[in-house]
């Protein structure tokens, strides 16, 4: 043998290459090992040979060997199986329900186990009818735990168990899914509803509650719908959000049939609000009418809960305020009256010199006399009717006082007019501080001095800053109190 090796020394790897290669391609088991027992001897004499190549052809011809024997009956070359690859070879192993083979070889040469177990799984199912569904799944659970196959989809076990008739099955098995994405869908096509929801719920993800929702909502009555969200409040919150904005009449059925009568209020009145921004909805449009008959019924479902009165009287006098500006906009043919305040209702028909008018919306929503002398000497002092502002003035003393005349003369730049009114405030310091305003020193510092209010005077100083003698004079006043104690 020493002799031998002495020969061949200077061509020994590529001797030991050539037994590697024929072992690979040789059928008969005893000559692969007399090859690759030679190729051992000789790699042990030389130190150039990839040492790796030697295990990887070991391995290579342990699997071929396997799926070589009749009970397997592929009779593959090394050329074959190196252009076919292990995955595919794996792949038609199962296909030929040589599950046992197959799992081994994944095993043995480090391949993914899950794709055999799968297999396995689809093809016990199927060939399992006479199996009761708990034994069934006993045996499909204890080959998955036995093979720790992480990547097992329980949720395509299931849905193949359903597509098999085994609709019980697939209900046990998708209980062992942790991904509720593949969970829900599939509770959902074996017809189990409430626990897809109840999963849905659970993962906390609104778009599976969602497609949960919906595909109930599609197949169930309203009633036993509404029943079933009603019970979960998550679901049921989610339900009136996508409601609220796409589905109002399906929402208000679903309040009356759970007695929530001031949401359906609520609703009515926010979609009268909505067909109140419809540039139609004025004018003497036929689409006041159902404005208004919208907000009138969510006032008669107010009106039903005590908790609720505050809403009903507001939609009633809505509802009445809507109706009166309407008719001001259909006589006055002027689309400036639907949607403003009550004031500013009442101010634009002073403006407009509709006198009666203004008096019927006081007297219809019991607008405060105060309230009333303040909006009636705006718009007559916006109107610069002065006239009309003086006999108003006159026909009683105004519950106010005369600051609302005196605020309109002098908004309105009217200075003639605001000396009629500011002598009548009772006030001192709102009268310095009105002559003041329209430029009337002298007068606003006597007044001033009669209130002897030091502060008072400061403030007027301030106003007088640009007039060298209007400030000499109220410093002169300010001193005058400071010497006399009371500043």
């Amino acid at each position: 043998a020493d002799e031998n090796l002495r020969l061949i020394h200077s061509s020994l790897p590529e001797a030991v290459e050539t037994c590697i290669d024929a072992a690979g391609h040789e059928f008969d088991i005893s000559r692969q090992r007399t090859l690759l027992r030679a190729a051992s001897y000789g790699q042990a004499f030389c130190s150039h040979v990839q040492r790796d190549r030697f295990q990887e052809m070991c391995k290579t011809l342990r699997v071929l060997n396997v799926v070589r024997s009749y009970e397997i009956g592929i009779p593959l070359s090394i050329q074959q199986y190196q252009l076919l690859t292990p995955p595919v070879l794996i792949g038609r192993l199962i296909n030929a329900h040589q599950h046992l083979v197959a799992l081994r070889i994944s095993e043995y040469l480090f391949l993914s186990q899950e794709v055999v177990i799968m297999h396995w799984a689809y093809a016990k199912i199927t060939a399992s009818l006479a199996i009761q569904d708990i034994a069934l799944l006993e045996i499909l659970l204890d080959k998955f735990q036995l093979r720790l196959c992480k990547g097992i989809s329980y949720a395509a076990v299931a849905a193949h168990a359903d597509n098999n008739g085994r609709r019980k099955l697939a209900a046990m098995l998708i209980e062992y899914e942790p991904r509720s994405s593949k969970q829900v869908p599939l509770l959902l096509s074996i017809g189990e509803e409430d626990t897809a929801l109840a999963k849905a719920t659970e993962s906390g993800d609104t778009d599976l509650v969602y497609l949960a929702l919906f595909h109930i909502w599609q197949k169930s009555p309203a009633l036993e719908f509404f029943g079933m969200i009603q019970a979960r409040p998550i679901t049921r919150d989610l339900f009136i959000t996508y409601a609220r904005c796409y589905k109002h009449e399906f929402l208000k059925d679903f309040f009356l049939s759970t007695g929530h009568l001031q949401d359906v209020a609520f609703l009515l009145w926010e979609e009268s609000w909505e067909l109140g921004k419809n540039p139609m909805a004025s004018k003497g449009s036929p689409l006041h009418g159902p404005r208004i008959k919208l907000i009138e019924k969510a006032q008669s479902l107010f009106a039903e809960t005590k908790e609720h009165s505050f809403e009903s009287k507001a939609a009633e006098e809505h509802a009445k305020l809507l109706r009166i500006q309407h008719e001001l906009e259909v006589t006055t043919n002027k689309a400036i009256f639907v949607g403003t305040s009550i004031s500013d209702t009442i101010r634009t028909c002073i403006l407009l010199g509709n006198h009666r008018a203004a008096t019927k919306v006081k007297s219809e929503f019991k607008v405060s006399e105060k309230r009333w002398y303040w909006l009636k000497a705006f718009a007559l002092g916006l109107n610069r009717d002065w006239d009309a502002l003086e006999k108003f003035s006159k026909e009683k003393k105004p519950i106010t006082g005369y600051r609302p005349f005196v605020e309109a003369c002098i908004n309105e730049d009217a200075k003639a007019e605001a000396l009629k009114y500011i002598p009548k405030l009772t006030d001192p310091r709102e009268k310095a501080e009105s002559y003041a305003r329209i430029g009337m020193a002298k007068e606003a510092a006597d007044t001033a001095s009669q209130a002897k209010d030091g502060e008072l005077l400061g403030r007027l100083k301030l106003t007088f800053s640009q007039n060298a003698a209007a400030s000499s004079l109220f410093d002169s006043l300010r001193d005058r109190l400071s010497f006399q104690g009371i500043a």
